[in-house]
Formats: structure tokens, sequence, C-alpha cells
């Protein structure tokens, strides 16, 4: 099996079209016969040949009103050649209308299961060798590489958590095949991309690098326990031997589990999407981007407090001054309720104060320290969260100042 979510999507597609079908034969439909006089040496005369292509046909429109039909649909969709599908079965390819396209190959794909059969129900076996079929069409002449690695301070409340675009996040102990070690934790979570390419391209580990870089980037602003990725990824091509890949992801501070419920699973889908597409390459907000990044790698919160301060400088403070003017009261101006403003600016003021001193060796860690630094951090994470999602202007310097000459005309 190549690709496990489209075999997923179509495997709860069958079993609902099964339980339908033999509900409409069950309710008297009939699938009607055709008379087949070719000899064959078991059938030396005629025989009724059962057209369960016609009688599926026929109740399509019912099938399309199923919820699974339109995830089965959307991920046939993705296939690289479902024509060559088609195309085996004895389908027409449609033209002109790339709705068509996912649509017939569903119904030709009920064919393969149901092609002889005058009752429905989900075999296993007959799945497995349609679906065997679908991928050896529709990947002929590709190669499909899957990438594997932890996601450490993640915890996933259900088995499979997809992202979109062969990206997933999954339990560790669902996976059947996976490298020794990776599964041995109960609570661990995995990212798994699948990625499609040309037959030698060989492109497929560097734009594995990327996608992963951009989840985990999701991830830190997702939550405070800032999730990440583990420092080894796997990967193979056409179910060959996995191979270990290390990943410039950087340490990860112990700071508690994110746990992922099911309910939340829809927002961080859409979040991952918005931070895949919105990241920005180069300015103000990309360095201050990865200036926070690095932060969440230190090993320690004071470690941190450099790179955090330094995001802040880049996103609010005073373009024509040196040091950290304007930072404290844009940051306070935009985190904080109007009744909270002068404690979060006096906050920021004491960070911006510790630094020199821990810059000196003079500060240890200390819950109090921690404290201060992750109230920082959080302020950050917030501003970089809502610029990505579109809720704040990037423009940051100007809404702190309309922000706080607003609150001193009122």
């Amino acid at each position: 099996m190549h690709n496990r979510a489209l075999h997923d999507s179509l495997a709860a597609f069958v079993e609902e079209a099964a339980w339908q079908l033999a509900e409409e034969v069950s309710g008297g439909a009939e699938i009607p016969f055709e008379l087949d006089a070719t000899p064959t040496r078991s059938a030396p005369l005629y025989c009724y040949r059962p057209l369960t292509g016609r009688f599926i046909a026929q109740r399509i429109g019912m099938l399309a009103r199923l919820p699974s039909y339109p995830p089965a649909a959307q991920s046939l969709a993705q296939l690289p050649d479902l024509p060559g599908y088609l195309r085996r079965r004895g389908r027409r390819v449609p033209a002109g209308d790339a709705r068509a396209l996912p649509d017939c190959a569903l119904q030709a794909f009920l064919g393969a299961i149901w092609g002889d059969a005058t009752d429905f129900v989900f075999d296993a076996e007959r799945f497995r060798s349609a679906f065997a079929e679908l991928e050896e069409v529709a990947y002929s002449g590709c190669e499909l590489s899957v990438v594997l690695t932890a996601v450490e301070g993640l915890v996933i409340e259900s088995d499979e958590v997809p992202l979109g675009e062969g990206l997933a996040l999954v339990r560790a102990t669902t996976l059947a095949d996976a490298p020794t070690g990776l599964a041995d934790d109960p609570h661990a979570t995995v990212a798994v991309l699948a990625l499609e390419s040309t037959s030698g391209q060989g492109r497929a580990l560097e734009t594995a690098g990327r996608r992963l870089r951009r989840l985990q980037t999701a991830l830190r602003l997702w939550d405070d326990a800032e999730p990440a990725l583990g420092p080894t990824a796997w990967a193979r091509t056409d179910g060959g031997g996995w191979l270990a890949v290390p990943l410039a992801t950087g340490l990860r501070r112990p700071a508690g589990d994110c746990l992922l419920a099911a309910e939340e699973e829809d927002p961080l889908r859409a979040f991952c999407g918005l931070v895949s597409r919105r990241t920005p390459r180069a300015g103000e907000l990309a360095w201050a981007l990865r200036r926070f990044e690095l932060g969440c790698e230190r090993p320690s919160a004071v470690e941190a407090l450099t790179d955090w301060l330094l995001a802040a400088k880049a996103l609010f403070a005073d373009v024509d001054r040196s040091g950290y003017d304007g930072v404290a009261e844009r940051v306070a101006a935009i985190c904080a309720e109007p009744a909270d403003r002068a404690h979060l600016e006096a906050r920021v003021r004491e960070a911006i104060s510790l630094e020199r001193s821990a810059m000196a060796g003079f500060v240890r860690a200390a819950d109090e320290v921690d404290a201060l630094v992750c109230e920082l951090g959080a302020s950050l994470r917030a501003v970089l969260r809502d610029v990505l999602c579109g809720h704040l202007d990037p423009a940051l310097r100007r809404v702190a100042d309309d922000l706080r000459e607003s609150l001193e005309q009122v």
C-alpha cells in the first residue's frame, strides 16, 4: 500500500456503499442479468451474468450523498494518472469537467469490487485486490516516497489526523511497518508524509524537509508546549528499506505536552494550511519568526531570552533608534487589554533589563525567571500567529501606535 490516506477513505466509502446497496436489494430492488451465450469449460451451455455495474450506476446519485463520498472523491482526484485507471477498467475518460473524473473512477472502483457479485458485502480480499490494481495503474511512472519523524511534545487523541497533501499526524503504535524504536512509546506521535515524484527526479527529500519545517513552525505557534520534530527522520521510496536522515530541527526544551483533542483537529488542520501558505520568505516578519523558533530550541528560558527580545525588536522597535525603544509599549498595546497594559509593559521592560545580566552570567534558571521569559514568548507567539492567520496587519508598529492613540483619546 502506497497511499494510506487514500486506502482509508476508499475503505470507508466502500463499507458505507455496501450497506446502502444491500439495503436496496433487501428492499426489493433487483440486479439485472444478461444472457451470456459464450460457452466455457465450466458452463458449456448458457448462463446468466449479473449486470452489477449497471445496478451501481443507476444508484450513483444516492451513493454520492453518503458522508464518506466527498473525502474518497477528493483523495482519488489527487492521483497522478486517474485516466489510466479508467482506461484499464474499460471506462470512457470524461472530458471537460474535472469533477467528473474522480466520480467516474469511484464508480469504476465499485465495479472492480462487485463486478460479478449478486450481494453487497465488504470483502477485505476483494477490496485489497481492487486497491492494488488502482495503485499499480495510477502510480505508474511515479515514485512514492514516505518520510516519518517523531513529533515530540504532542499527544493526539485520534489514531490519525490528516493535514492534507499527503501529510498526517499518526499515533506511532498504529504504524504497521515503522522503523525500529519509533513506536515504542504508546503515546508517541509521528508525522507521516507521502510524496509523489516522477521516476528519477530525486527531489522528494528536499520537498519533505520544506514541508516538515513548515509543520514544525505551525506546531510551535499552536501551543506553548512548543511541539517539535525529532532529530531524525526515516525515508524510503517505493517500499524499499528505511534510510535515516538527520533533521536540522534543533533541540526541544522540556515544556510538558500538548494534547490534541478530536474537536481541535479541524482548527489545527486549517492553521497548518495558513502557516504553509502565508509564511514569508524574507523581511522583518520572516526574520522575527526565525528568531522566535531559535528561542524555542534553546535548552533554557534564560538562553531563549535574547532570541525572543530580538524578535520583538524586529517587529516593534523604533526603526530610527538603537536598542529596544518602543518595544514594551507596543507589545502591551497589542497583546493586553487596556486594564492590563501597564502590567504587561512592565513585564517586558523587566525582561529587557534582564538581558545584560544574563549575558554576563549573573542570571540563573529559576521559576520566576522562566515565567518572565515565557510570558514574553507567549506574547510573541500570539502576535506571530495572528499575523499569519490574517487577524493582525503585519505593520505592527502602526497598529500598536494607533491602539495607544485611541486609548489616550478615551
